[in-house]
């Protein structure tokens, strides 16, 4: 039976897909409208006075006046508000703190308000008009005739902490759904409670129980891709005990949840023996269950595109077989940036209903005060320092992040995340990127059909200049039959897509290494950066670090050299 919510978030998804369409026909003029609105509603605060925004009545004034200032200047600010001081940054009440990860950099702090929310949520209804679009194109034939449906998300909705005036702080995510609950628990299929678990491996283990109640799922979605893997991986391990779960209507024992809590879920917990004879049987005949065949309807994957994605995405196929990948909208806790038009589409059009932008082209990166460009003055196949102005009370920030114009919808920009600013690695001079060492090992696992749980790539502390060090764990079940190869075969990929480094092997970089790690490595290493306090459901994994000790104390199976050099170490 169709969900009433389901048909109408569907109808109002459209409205708001053909709305944004509308402003990309005329970039400029939405672009102005979004910056005047937002001045006139924040010049009565201490930053709007202090940048005298009721003077300003153009984007250019908007331009000549408002220097670009790095998180440092907001950061005092931040922290008022924290303490309970109104009307610094946002003249309306801050309802939430967003933190962001900091595992690319320092972690900042960044207040939400009602509006500022509504204005993000515009593009993420957008993003859905799109999705409903592609699915219905794409999954027509569906057994219940809805392509788009419920979905399944182990999102955590815990909040890190209170501030000293009560605000509740956290990951972005955490705020969205929280201050989303109505429609989120229409979307997800299980209660909203699973996300308030906070034992990782519990909360994904409710969910998919709940979710494995029926054959009707249409998706999944995790912030990002490496985590979407994890919602697999227990689906795997934990498939004997979620069908004897399911078939006696329990709930595991051995799962960590407070008794309050286990109780609720308990009682809503229901024999389904059909469903769980299913199940099993899938399991009898392939030897675990995935989402593929646990789901006969399932139609998509909601995550992150663009950076490091593309890794993971190789290993999707084993999963969800051809089902498409869909990024919603390209986010940080401080704005909105793009909103995604297609599946399987790494490209989105810039989110014009969430904020004002401006881009800085490569030659202005050392520049304090650097030129800009609007959205029509930027060009396919450049890269540029995107700044935003949003309802977060930032103006021109610089978020660090580089993206790659890859074309255009009607007049908006398609772009594309790459890298962070400064997100490199240099054994010389050649920087090399995580954008640079993803395709390489994207290319890798493809020639030596190989899977990797992950890897990371870091450099010597024994040899001046260092030695790159590329350290891997491989997939359960893989092996690597030629290491010398494979580390041959990286060094020349990498030559050929950071040319620097290419001209810098010949004469001064020493030879790379291939450092095999111990399986369960890379969990070891999430779990450390969660121990620090980072969400594990908002964990960014660096694939490179300059940090020598990055790694220490993981158990090391083998090290390989070149050839030349003498081989396995």
């Amino acid at each position: 039976m169709a969900n009433p919510f389901l048909s109408v978030l569907a109808a109002y998804s459209r409205i708001a897909k053909h709305r944004l369409i509308r402003q990309t026909r005329q970039v400029e003029a939405a672009q102005a409208r979004f910056l005047l609105t937002l001045l006139r509603h924040h010049q009565g605060t201490e930053v709007g006075q202090r940048f005298h925004l009721e003077e300003i009545c153009s984007v250019e004034q908007f331009r000549d006046r408002i220097p670009i200032l790095p998180y440092s200047f907001y950061e005092p600010y931040a922290q008022r508000i924290a303490r309970g001081e109104t009307n610094v940054l946002c003249p309306d009440p801050v309802r939430y703190m967003s933190w962001t990860s900091g595992s690319t950099g320092k972690q900042k702090i960044v207040p939400v308000t009602q509006r500022f929310q509504a204005s993000l949520a515009k593009s993420n209804v957008a993003s859905m008009g799109f999705l409903l679009s592609a699915l219905q194109s794409y999954a027509p034939h569906v057994s219940d005739g809805q392509p788009f449906g419920q979905l399944l998300s182990a999102n955590s909705v815990q909040v890190q902490g209170y501030t000293e005036a009560g605000i509740p702080f956290g990951p972005v995510t955490v705020g969205s759904l929280r201050m989303g609950k109505q429609f989120y628990s229409q979307v997800i299929a299980h209660p909203y409670q699973t996300l308030t678990l906070g034992d990782s491996l519990a909360r994904h283990y409710v969910g998919l129980l709940f979710a494995l109640r029926t054959p009707h799922l249409r998706g999944m979605a995790a912030n990002f891709p490496m985590l979407i893997l994890r919602i697999c991986d227990y689906l795997a391990t934990y498939s004997e005990s979620l069908i004897a779960d399911l078939a006696q209507g329990t709930l595991a024992s051995w799962l960590q949840i407070e008794p309050g809590l286990r109780a609720w879920l308990e009682r809503r917990c229901r024999p389904f023996p059909q469903r769980a004879a299913q199940l099993q049987a899938i399991v009898k005949a392939e030897g675990r269950l995935t989402p593929k065949t646990a789901w006969p309807d399932f139609s998509y994957v909601l995550t992150a595109r663009g950076g490091t994605s593309d890794f993971y995405f190789q290993n999707f196929p084993e999963f969800f077989g051809d089902a498409p990948i869909f990024g919603g909208v390209y986010g940080a806790a401080e704005a909105t940036f793009g909103v995604y038009a297609d599946v399987n589409a790494d490209g989105s059009i810039l989110a014009l209903e969430s904020g004002f932008y401006e881009f800085v082209p490569s030659d202005q990166w050392a520049v304090e005060q650097p030129r800009t460009l609007m959205p029509s003055e930027v060009q396919v196949g450049q890269r540029y320092r995107i700044l935003v102005t949003s309802y977060s009370g930032f103006y021109r920030y610089d978020i660090g992040d580089v993206v790659e114009v890859v074309g255009f919808y009607e007049q908006a920009p398609l772009i594309v995340f790459r890298h962070r600013q400064g997100g490199f690695i240099s054994s010389t001079t050649e920087k090399t990127t995580e954008f640079h060492v993803t395709q390489v090992m994207q290319q890798l696992q493809a020639a030596f059909q190989l899977r990797l749980d992950d890897f990371c790539v870091t450099l010597s502390a024994d040899v001046i200049p260092a030695a790159y060090l590329v350290n891997i764990e491989l997939g359960a079940g893989h092996t690597l039959a030629n290491p010398e190869d494979f580390l041959a075969k990286f060094d020349h990929l990498l030559s050929e897509v950071n040319h620097p480094y290419g001209a810098a092997r010949r004469d001064q970089i020493p030879s790379p290494r291939l450092r095999l790690l111990a399986p369960g490595s890379f969990t070891t290493v999430r779990q450390r950066q969660v121990a620090k306090g980072m969400s594990d459901s908002q964990l960014k994994f660096p694939h490179i670090s300059e940090d020598r000790h990055f790694l220490d104390g993981l158990a090391l199976e083998q090290e390989f050299r070149l050839a030349a050099e003498g081989g396995a170490a």
